[in-house]
């Protein structure tokens, strides 16, 4: 894996080792919790000059000297998988998530690279762009502040990033607007008990991770509230994927839209984002 790091180094790509569940390795106790203010290379810019493989994306680089460093020999051994920050490299991902993604894909973006996945594809194109989950069912967006899977180098030509791609993220205005938020849910649904009658947890057990998650998406105040929506969304329906249900999923759902829109992200948004979260988590379990 320090091998094909190398080799993307070479080829100005920013790579970055992976560990078990193929994300990245977590932050050293003095970058836990941004606590060091973050890398100069993040969107807030921070004087973080950590030499090991913290902050996740923004840990991805071509040095070979970092790369190959006592600090980061640990970590390759501990590896199990290779990914790169797209955006670095001037590159922007389509992540297609399963067929009818790749179908949606064929009928109306140009072709480009492509490579396998699991259940779909990566298109990556030349030029980079904003990051965001679920625009679209079963696509995501992966250049800036991301980080991909590197799964090969692909066939086909690349080509130039089209306005089609340019124009499936949704800019999100998660500061809110002065004297108020750009919507509001009118009746805000709450989760219990009382919704659930098939769910194999306890309430305890729900309403702990459901408030955890609220949280999450609460603490997006400047950005990415949305996109933590879609992925608090779809942990916690990956939680019932094997209960007899009714769990109360629409519930939880209106919960974490209701947390969206607090922080200022547009309720069409972060119903998308939702909704999104948790027809995923229901794809996967089948």
């Amino acid at each position: 894996m320090l091998d094909t790091a190398l080799m993307l180094a070479t080829h100005g790509i920013p790579p970055l080792p992976l560990r078990a569940g193929k994300v990245p390795f977590g932050n050293c106790p003095d970058c836990t919790g941004n606590a060091c203010g973050g890398r100069p290379n993040m969107k807030n810019a921070g004087p973080c000059q950590c030499p090991r493989v913290c902050h996740a994306w923004a840990a991805a680089t071509t040095n070979p000297h970092v790369l190959t460093s006592p600090v980061w020999a640990s970590v390759w051994r501990e590896a199990v998988a290779v990914a790169y920050h797209p955006g670095g490299a001037g590159l922007t991902v389509v992540d297609l998530d399963n067929a009818a993604a790749v179908a949606w894909a064929r009928a109306t973006l140009p072709a480009t690279r492509t490579v396998p996945t699991t259940r779909g594809q990566h298109w990556i194109y030349q030029g980079a762009m904003p990051s965001a989950n679920a625009v679209r069912p079963g696509v995501d967006i992966k250049s800036h502040s991301q980080y991909a899977r590197w799964l090969g180098l692909g066939t086909g030509r690349m080509t130039a990033l089209p306005s089609a791609v340019r124009a499936l993220v949704v800019r999100e205005d998660t500061t809110p607007a002065r004297g108020g938020v750009a919507s509001s849910v009118a009746a805000r649904a709450t989760w219990d008990r009382s919704v659930a009658t098939g769910c194999r947890h306890t309430e305890r057990f729900v309403r702990t991770g459901l408030d955890r998650g609220l949280a999450l998406v609460r603490a997006r105040t400047e950005s990415g509230a949305g996109s933590q929506a879609f992925g608090v969304a779809r942990f916690l329906a990956t939680q019932h994927t094997q209960c007899p249900g009714p769990c109360g999923l629409d519930a939880i759902g209106e919960e974490i839209v209701a947390a969206a829109v607090l922080v200022g992200v547009p309720e069409t948004y972060a119903r998308r984002a939702v909704t999104n979260g948790l027809s995923t988590a229901a794809e996967r379990a089948t």
